[in-house]
């Protein structure tokens, strides 16, 4: 989708949204106001901004599907989801459009200065498909990440999900961040994660995996655990 497209669609949903769900609209209309001065050349430019528009697109249009349906549809679309989409739809997502997110303004000020780096989304992606292929789901995304602190969204056969973070730090440097991390969890109602230290020289994407999948169906409501590697 091209940066114009984006704007349009932008507008084209917060007019939807206007009628039927006024937290995605008052949502979309701050986005839209971040980057309507924004030329097209320059936004297409801005690769990670456009990567949160489209994620936001996505999102936007998959719950307005579900806020419009009948509440037999709206289960019927939930089973055909993964647990942690269901996750995220159903709970995360909506409760982002609701409530107040102090982290947002910063970090959309950083995508638009270019100040946003994935040091580790080769390590991230490595995860990611060993799930897959572990028959587990998971679920990233912009908002998740800086605003809830959680790199991915697990989930084992169990299909119980489990919010994560994985840090380069030593586990000696790591408690302030972890603090940090726990808290961040606990405003937005997520009620249990793993925060994990492992070392970026060593390829431990096995070894972290076994440990999501295997914590994702252990940790129990209200535990916040942490580990090193």
């Amino acid at each position: 989708m091209l940066a114009k497209e984006i704007k349009y669609k932008l507008n084209s949903l917060i007019k939807e949204a206007s009628t039927n769900e006024p937290n995605l609209a008052r949502r979309l209309e701050e986005i839209n106001r971040w980057v309507k001065d924004v030329k097209p050349g320059s936004l297409t430019a801005k690769k990670f901004v456009m990567h949160f528009l489209l994620q936001i697109i996505r999102d936007s249009q998959i719950w307005l599907d579900i806020v419009s349906s009948t509440e037999e549809e709206r289960q019927l679309y939930y089973q055909r989801m993964t647990a942690t989409e269901r996750y995220w739809y159903g709970y995360l997502f909506p409760k982002w459009l609701k409530e107040t997110d102090p982290k947002f303004y910063l970090w959309k000020q950083k995508l638009m200065a270019g100040e946003f780096y994935q040091t580790d989304a080769h390590v991230l992606k490595s995860i990611a498909t060993d799930i897959v292929r572990r028959e587990g789901t998971f679920w990233q995304c912009y908002v998740a990440d800086l605003s809830m602190a959680t790199d991915l969204i697990v989930s084992s056969k169990l299909e119980l999900p489990l919010c994560i973070q994985i840090t380069s730090l030593s586990d000696e440097f790591s408690q302030e961040k972890y603090d940090n991390w726990e808290n961040t969890l606990q405003k937005w109602g997520i009620d249990k994660g793993l925060f994990l230290s492992s070392n970026p020289k060593k390829d431990l994407a096995n070894r972290i995996v076994n440990i999501v999948l295997y914590n994702s169906d252990r940790i129990t409501t209200g535990h916040y655990l942490k580990l090193s590697l």
